[in-house]
């Protein structure tokens, strides 16, 4: 059963004169006052334009409001369009005032199974918005008041599947995609038409037999058998390229790799595609062969500028096997490859750019100490680019795992290691250009989940491990401001500017805050 449940005849009346909708046109200039995607835009930095808090002043920042969504922690970035933010968790989303706080509308959805790990945020396009469901449904809601006009399936919750992404709106394609660790079931994109929810394409991590890369998976096998390789984070777009780039987690069965001998393409793999077609234009894998958990789904940050004296169309990703790539993304050439933390797993780097892994690295009976541990060395906290200064960011871990190979061969997320021990957390600024660590901020011992957001005001805004939402001066790393927020943060912060005022908005467990200047 789903229901849409309204806070009356008022809010109705705010959602109808505030929730005008969103021009397609607009993902691919967004005005400074709005978030209207995952990522704040198509290019996946998370840098904001918007300068009016700056340096000078945050430290003056206040509490505009908060509002008790009473629920699971917040995971998902809320997008804001026309006065409205717009959030979720797995089973709920979210219309309140951008302004205010106040709700307007929220749904719930009664999920047929799947699983609670967690939710991105929605899709926007027109007057409709895009929410996945725990139990793989993909849902158009009417962003005006929250009803349903229609749902699809994407995938067969009894088979292991669900989903927690924020969809990706681009042109005429609602770009989804698929989540799943406890079963040996394989990864997909799918695009659907936003006005129907018809399947316009689909795309499998894993090659069928006889296509490009189904050699990387044991001979004389149905590659499509094998599992992995789920989409479990929002992509990036390129209007100019006319390019998807996504980023794909682990192969299945995870600890064992003897199971599945070769690179088990397109897994742990970057990958861009066309969003017309599907069609897959190249690759790039972070981790062949991964036996160790470290999807390769982090974000593909997108920027122009020069590398190596000429200037570049650029991707960069912070990977969860501790390394940071960097691409040339009209045609996935590497041009960077640099630990962004200390590791122990591998022996170099190959010709293609990619580490190598120790042999004695590997999951084993008797357990392995590996460095960085399954949680990885980041995870799903958002990364940020600044442009002007010419620094990618990201929160990072110390931490290591035993890993066990389990007789079994079982292919769930978890099974046969320990991790999380000794873990501390530490935010990164990396000089793209060479991989140097321009500055560390210590966020100290413990895991810190909370993604970055940076801005024209030369800020960086993030939390620690300790529940505290911290501004640092993004060229030094200095710490600005602070508050402490009462609980762990595992979202990322946005920010907007509505009536000459900026607002930065972060969840904390259940709870979102926002942040402004005095007026």
């Amino acid at each position: 059963m789903r229901c849409a449940a309204l806070c009356g005849g008022i809010a109705a009346g705010i959602a109808a004169a505030l929730a005008q909708g969103l021009d397609p046109a607009a993902l691919l200039k967004p005005p400074t006052d709005t978030w209207p995607t995952y990522n704040g835009d198509y290019t996946g930095r998370r840098y904001s334009p918007l300068k009016q808090i700056d340096v000078s002043n945050v430290k003056s920042l206040t509490l505009a409001w908060a509002f008790q969504a009473n629920s699971q922690a917040i995971k998902s970035t809320p997008l804001e369009v026309n006065g409205i933010l717009y959030f979720t968790v797995p089973e709920h989303v979210w219309a309140i005032d951008a302004r205010t706080g106040r709700q307007v509308w929220h749904y719930r959805y009664k999920p047929d199974g799947g699983d609670h790990i967690g939710h991105r945020g929605v899709a926007m396009w027109g007057n409709w918005l895009y929410f996945e469901t725990p139990d793989a449904h993909l849902l158009s809601l009417d962003a005006k008041d929250g009803h349903v006009r229609w749902d699809i399936v994407l995938a067969d919750a009894k088979l292991g599947y669900f989903a927690t992404m924020a969809p990706l709106v681009v042109g005429n394609h609602v770009i989804a995609g698929v989540s799943g660790d406890a079963t040996d079931i394989p990864g997909f994109l799918e695009s659907v038409d936003p006005e129907t929810g018809k399947q316009q394409w689909r795309w499998y991590t894993e090659p069928r037999p006889g296509e490009p890369g189904s050699e990387t998976w044991p001979a004389n096998s149905d590659a499509i058998a094998h599992g992995g390789g789920m989409t479990w984070m929002t992509g990036t777009y390129d209007p100019a390229l006319h390019l998807l780039y996504w980023g794909t987690g682990n192969p299945n069965p995870v600890l064992a790799g003897d199971a599945r001998p070769g690179d088990n393409l397109y897994t742990c793999s970057i990958v861009a595609l066309n969003p017309d077609t599907g069609k897959l234009a190249w690759y790039f894998q972070p981790s062949p062969h991964d036996t160790h958990d470290w999807d390769a789904v982090e974000t593909p940050v997108l920027f122009d500028a020069d590398f190596g004296g000429r200037p570049r169309k650029l991707l960069a990703q912070a990977s969860r096997n501790g390394f940071f790539f960097v691409l040339d993304r009209t045609n996935g050439e590497h041009l960077l490859t640099a630990p962004f933390i200390e590791t122990n797993w591998t022996a170099g780097i190959d010709a293609r750019g990619r580490p190598v892994a120790l042999p004695g690295k590997e999951p084993h009976a008797d357990g392995r100490l590996v460095y960085p541990g399954s949680d990885g060395a980041t995870n799903w906290m958002a990364p940020s680019f600044d442009p002007p200064l010419g620094l990618f960011y990201v929160v990072a871990r110390r931490v290591y795992s035993i890993f066990y190979y389990t007789a079994t061969g079982k292919p769930e997320g978890w099974a046969g290691r320990d991790h999380n021990l000794g873990e501390e957390s530490t935010l990164r600024a990396i000089n793209y250009r060479t991989g140097e660590i321009r500055w560390n901020h210590e966020l100290g011992p413990g895991e810190s989940t909370a993604g970055i957001l940076t801005t024209a005001g030369n800020l960086l805004f993030t939390g620690d491990a300790q529940g505290n939402l911290l501004a640092l001066d993004a060229a030094t790393g200095k710490t600005l401001w602070h508050v402490n927020a009462g609980g762990s943060m595992v979202s990322s912060p946005m920010t907007y500017a509505l009536d000459g005022r900026q607002y930065v908005v972060e969840g904390v467990q259940g709870v979102l805050y926002a942040w402004t200047l005095p007026e």
